[in-house]
C-alpha cells in the first residue's frame, strides 16, 4: 500500500527552544534550522530518527504556512522530499523545484478573491505599533502581524477574524503571530496535486492550527498535538485523533502514529 503523509511542521514536528519543552527540560535537541547564526528550531532526538526513517519508507511531505524563504532555511532529517507545500499552499515544491503549473492554478484560482492590498491596508492601519512589532506580505499570497499577544485589546482577533470572513478570508493565530489568508489558498488543495499525481492508496495528515484544519479533514487519518490553536479552542472531529503529550513530545507521539497507520505496522 503507497502511503503519503502530509504533516504541517512549526509546532507540529518542529519546535521553537520556547515551544520545545512545554515547560520541561529536552535533553540535546536536534537543530533543524539556523536563522540569523542562531540554532532556531528543534527536534527531539527521538523524533529526529522516526522522521527520517519515515522518509525512507512513505512520501513524506512537509506542508507549511511558511513562505519558501522561510521554508528553506528548514533542514529536515531523512532524504530530501520528493514534494513539499510551502505558503499555505501556494507553493508546490517538486524534487526541490517550485511547480510553474501549480503556480499559474494558484492565481487563477485567487483571480476573483478580494485582493492583498485590500487586507493588506486594512490590516496596516489596525494594527498598532503599541503592540505590533511587524506586518509582513507573504509572498504576495496573504499577510501577517507578529505581535506582541499581552498587549493586544480584548476582541481584536475576533472582530478581525469577522472583517476576514466577511471578504472570503480566514484569521489564524499562531503564538505571536496573526495571519490573514484567502478562504481558497488551502493546504489541501497542494496536498490533493500531490495526490493526483502519484495516486497513494491512504492519506494521513497532522497539524495544529486553524489553518490545518481543512487538510486534516481531507485526510483518510489524521491527527493534531494536545497544544497549539485547535487544542486551545477546543477544535475536536470524530475523525481526528488528539495526542496525549504536548510540546515536543507530542511530535514524537505523532511520528510513532504515523508510522503504526503503514501497512507493515502490527496491529
Amino acid at each position: 500500500m503507497s502511503v503519503l503523509v502530509a504533516t504541517d511542521l512549526d509546532r507540529t514536528m518542529i519546535y521553537s527552544r520556547k515551544a520545545l519543552g512545554h515547560g520541561e527540560r529536552v535533553e540535546r535537541p536536534v537543530t533543524v534550522e539556523v536563522h540569523d547564526g542562531a540554532d532556531s528550531s528543534f527536534m527531539t532526538a527521538a523524533a529526529a530518527r522516526a522522521f527520517g526513517a519515515l522518509a525512507d519508507s512513505t512520501v513524506l511531505v512537509p506542508v507549511t504556512t511558511r513562505v519558501p524563504e522561510q521554508y528553506l532555511r528548514v533542514g529536515l532529517p531523512g532524504r530530501p522530499p520528493q514534494f513539499a507545500v510551502a505558503a499555505n499552499g501556494g507553493v508546490l515544491y517538486v524534487d526541490g523545484v517550485a511547480d510553474r503549473g501549480w503556480a499559474k492554478s494558484v492565481a487563477t484560482m485567487l483571480a476573483g478573491t478580494v485582493p492583498l492590498s485590500e487586507v493588506w491596508a486594512h490590516t496596516a492601519q489596525v494594527c498598532s505599533p503599541q503592540w505590533t512589532k511587524k506586518v509582513r506580505n507573504a509572498d504576495g499570497l496573504f499577510c501577517y502581524a507578529i505581535l506582541y499577544p499581552h498587549l493586544v485589546p480584548a476582541g481584536f482577533v475576533d472582530d478581525m477574524t469577522g472583517w476576514a470572513a466577511e471578504r472570503g478570508w480566514r484569521t489564524s493565530l499562531q503564538g505571536r503571530k496573526l495571519y490573514w489568508v484567502p478562504e481558497l489558498l488551502t493546504k489541501s488543495a497542494a496536498v490533493a496535486e500531490i495526490a493526483r499525481r502519484i495516486e497513494p492508496e491512504l492519506l494521513v495528515a497532522a497539524g495544529d492550527s486553524l489553518l490545518d484544519v481543512d487538510l486534516l479533514l481531507a485526510a483518510d487519518r489524521a491527527i493534531h498535538p494536545r497544544h497549539g490553536e485547535l487544542f486551545e479552542q477546543g477544535w475536536s472531529s470524530p475523525k481526528v485523533t488528539c495526542t496525549r503529550a504536548s510540546g515536543a513530545a507530542a511530535g514524537e507521539e505523532i511520528l510513532t502514529w504515523f508510522g503504526a497507520q503503514l501497512p507493515s505496522a502490527p496491529t
